[in-house]
């Protein structure tokens, strides 16, 4: 029988003790270190062990041990940048940057964004100096306790960040140009990704801001795609001595439940996105705005050596996906590319961050559980 492999896009709801504590840290309050570094721990255990126990093939830490977001928790990896004052620390910021879909639907983003839980008005994050990792402790804290959380056998992955969406909207007074600063942040998180290979792990790269910004330039494909071009030379770049077959690059037009009418199709980009030198492309295959770009596999080559990790249960909605259609979504794939080469997934994280959850948790369990039973009903009818 063929094996259909499981896992998930890295980012789960966090725990209450862990939330209580990260919302302090968003909002300048004092934080016990010691208690941090046990509750983490603890969490990730349980974590770990729920993904296992439910049968996922490779799982993560939740993304538990991010401060902040699934992309700002750089900037406390990253050393050579400033960030200006925000104007009001406890005010909410903005998920969404300005373009095609905030334009079209401006009444609805003004509600919605009110409510989803942000913290910081932000501030200016500007390259003054040279950029250089300073993240080592941190990456090593997390690496630490996913392998202690791991039962033998089992394959964890750690999410992180491309130059892309680490900055942007690149600010910089110290480079002479765009360019320059995104190979400089790429260099630098080559360290990140090479901590978590050399612990065993698998490395995702998270790249949301890859597809967003086309909706953020209204839709202009011409200018979006030396923009885009240019992101991907500086992933290549982040991703030298990285094994492929140890990597995962994961696209996605952003975790918020909105109209997304703005986002960029799928066969504007899948050429950029297969010039990443990893394995496995993670791509939403769940999201009612993309589910059927499946068909782009229809006669966009697949290399021999690459796989597909398609969302199969969608973030942004709490109807929990019927097992069936989980697997009828695997086999139509499968029958294109090969079913060796489809690791069934989720469309997107989860948790947009510490705060900002997508789903209920128990929702986000049923979800993963219908993943899983899914997939073992693929493998019988394949």
């Amino acid at each position: 029988m063929t094996r259909i492999r499981t896992t998930h896009v890295g980012s789960l709801v966090r725990t209450p003790e862990l939330v209580e504590i990260l919302r302090a840290r968003e909002y300048g309050e004092p934080v016990d270190a010691d208690r941090h570094a046990e509750v983490l721990a603890a969490a990730v255990a349980d974590v770990v062990r729920r993904q296992v126990e439910l049968g996922l093939d490779v799982v993560s830490d939740g993304e538990y041990g991010k401060s902040d977001s699934w992309s700002r928790y750089i900037r406390e990896r990253l050393g050579g940048f400033t960030v200006s004052a925000a104007s009001d620390p406890t005010a909410g910021r903005s998920n969404v940057p300005p373009g095609t879909d905030k334009h079209l639907f401006g009444e609805f983003y003004a509600e919605y964004e009110a409510g989803q839980g942000f913290v910081g008005g932000g501030g200016e994050w500007r390259a003054t100096g040279p950029v250089h990792y300073t993240g080592a402790a941190a990456v090593g804290r997390d690496i630490a306790n996913l392998t202690a959380a791991l039962p033998d056998g089992a394959e964890g992955f750690l999410p992180v960040v491309a130059p892309a969406s680490a900055v942007p909207r690149p600010t910089h007074d110290f480079y002479s140009s765009d360019e320059e600063l995104l190979f400089a942040v790429a260099d630098a998180l080559n360290q990140e990704y090479r901590a978590v290979v050399d612990a065993g792990l698998t490395v995702q790269i998270d790249d949301a801001h890859f597809a967003i910004a086309y909706d953020t330039m209204r839709g202009d494909l011409a200018a979006y795609r030396p923009w885009a071009e240019l992101r991907t030379e500086a992933l290549v770049r982040a991703l030298d001595g990285i094994p492929p077959e140890r990597a995962r690059y994961h696209v996605c037009w952003g975790s918020w439940n909105a109209p997304h009418v703005g986002d960029v199709p799928l066969r504007a980009i899948v050429d950029l996105i297969l010039r990443v030198p990893v394995q496995t492309y993670s791509l939403e295959q769940a999201n009612p705005r993309h589910e059927h770009e499946w068909r782009v596999w229809e006669d966009v080559l697949l290399p021999d050596d690459k796989v597909l990790m398609p969302g199969l249960v969608s973030h942004a909605t709490n109807v929990v996906e019927h097992p069936e259609l989980v697997a009828e979504r695997i086999l139509r794939l499968a029958k294109l590319v090969g079913p060796e080469r489809v690791v069934a997934s989720s469309d997107c994280g989860f948790a947009q961050g510490p705060l900002v959850r997508r789903v209920h948790p128990t929702v986000q369990w049923a979800k993963l559980g219908a993943l899983v039973e899914g997939a073992r009903l693929a493998e019988q009818r394949l």
